[in-house]
């Protein structure tokens, strides 16, 4: 770990990242000009004071009805606090488990005033927060400007929703990114952009990403010239989301960083984890990273605090990083997206580790006392499960159960369809290699797989 860093400290951590990450040329930094914040309304500490203790009774309201919220709802449960989520269809994944699930559209106004404050009397929610990040920012301005904590606030959330926004900010705060420009929305302009910005990069390739909307590998193109994304310029031109490009970075594998801020500033991180993907998609995640040296987990996790309180994230934010090997062959980490919710790379929380992401997510919203991130087992697994064969996922249980009773299975409740998430499954233990197969495999299962007694992760990839 390097010297004077602790995890848990509330202390700013931008200056400690500038000093034992420095964002000098030993790798792709971005070397854009910054132009200044964006210009967004002042956080939430602006409005309130940072410390104010929640009492009475407590209900966290949640924007969108998939998974992540859904998997809130244990987690409140067990605290006592009150979960109401407001779903996009009463058959979404939250709706199944969540009991106060008022039917709306996340960009709706009236909806989401209603779900902080029902007008059938019930009582108004403590805090509104998010499992995905597309709501409107002007509604949640003014929801903070009348009263209403909302977090994280539209400032921070603003970096999540846009990734130029992201860009320029992380550049300002001196966190590793890859060399990056924004591509003019003129049609030829662009297109002279890009190519000019291939020719600079090793490889002739280069990574555009639309600045909005992109999630689990849509939205990204690996590109040699502008008639890659031909399509992409025309739908600029008609209104759609810029573009940006950035380096290809040859990372040697992806990593995550988990961490949780609280508004009065309390910050705890996880182990950092090695994210595997398939096709854009996380099929795996392993915690901890194996073989990841001290001074670059103690780097990622400074990383995040850095970007947590650089951005005023208050909640679970992820941190997804490549990490690659310098010159003289030492490891270096730069970021590459943003996630200011529970992710898919905090899954295996649930039950590896002492504190879920979840349960902290909850904590954090509401000022409480953050909990042990500690890992339970020296490895967990976490298996993705993308799409099925199966009528029904829950066919497999049986054969599953039966064969890996130690695995923690968690099903979504959603319609089957290819590549879709599914559900995951978590194994923990003491050899990794095992722990691996065995949590592969019982994803298998569920996707309609045959496994075999002699089989290999390789053959479930």
């Amino acid at each position: 770990m390097l010297p004077g860093y602790d995890p848990v400290r509330a202390d700013t951590a931008s200056d400690r990242l500038l000093g034992a990450c420095p964002t000098v040329a030993d790798g792709p930094v971005s070397s854009i000009p910054v132009t200044g914040p964006t210009d967004l309304p002042l956080p939430e500490t602006a409005h309130a004071p940072r410390t104010v203790t929640p009492r009475g009774p407590l209900t966290v309201a949640v924007v969108g009805g998939g998974q992540l919220a859904r998997m809130m709802a244990p987690a409140a449960g067990e605290l006592g606090v009150g979960l109401r989520v407001l779903v996009e269809d009463p058959a979404s994944s939250a709706a199944q488990v969540v009991t106060d699930a008022p039917v709306g559209a996340a960009s709706g106004e009236g909806a989401i005033r209603d779900l902080i404050a029902p007008s059938d009397g019930r009582p108004a929610a403590t805090v509104l927060t998010f499992e995905h990040e597309h709501v409107p920012n002007a509604l949640l301005t003014d929801l903070i400007a009348h009263g209403t904590p909302v977090r994280p606030g539209p400032h921070a959330l603003v970096q999540a929703q846009d990734k130029i926004a992201m860009r320029r900010r992380l550049t300002e705060l001196g966190v590793p990114c890859p060399r990056w420009a924004p591509l003019p929305t003129d049609p030829a302009a662009g297109r002279a952009a890009l190519a000019d910005f291939l020719a600079a990069s090793t490889g002739g390739e280069a990574v555009v990403k639309t600045s909005r909307g992109g999630y689990d590998g849509k939205g990204v193109r690996v590109v040699s010239g502008p008639d890659d994304v031909a399509d992409w310029f025309d739908a600029v031109a008609a209104g759609g989301p810029a573009l940006l490009v950035e380096e290809k970075v040859p990372f040697t594998r992806e990593l995550a960083a988990l961490v949780a801020r609280r508004p009065s500033g309390e910050v705890r991180t996880w182990p950092v984890v090695e994210s595997i993907q398939r096709d854009g998609v996380c099929a795996e995640v392993i915690a901890p990273a194996p073989d990841l040296d001290p001074a670059t987990d103690a780097r990622a996790r400074e990383i995040a605090v850095a970007v947590a309180e650089g951005l005023d994230v208050t909640g679970v934010l992820a941190v997804e990083l490549f990490e690659t090997r310098g010159a003289d062959g030492s490891p270096q980490v730069w970021v590459n997206e943003l996630a200011m919710r529970p992710h898919n790379s905090g899954h295996w929380t649930i039950d590896g580790a002492v504190t879920s992401q979840f349960e902290q997510h909850l904590r954090a919203v509401l000022d409480l006392p953050l909990g042990d991130t500690a890992a339970r087992a020296p490895w967990t697994v976490m298996a993705n499960v993308l799409g099925s064969h199966l009528e029904a996922l829950t066919d497999a249980l049986p054969e599953l159960m039966a064969r890996f009773p130690e695995a923690r299975v968690n099903l979504y409740g959603k319609g089957i369809r290819p590549g879709r998430k599914l559900g995951h499954v978590n194994v923990s233990g003491d050899d990794l290699a095992e722990v691996r197969r065995r949590a592969v495999e019982a994803a298998a299962l569920l996707r309609g797989d045959e496994v075999s007694t002699s089989s290999t992760i390789e053959e479930h990839a």
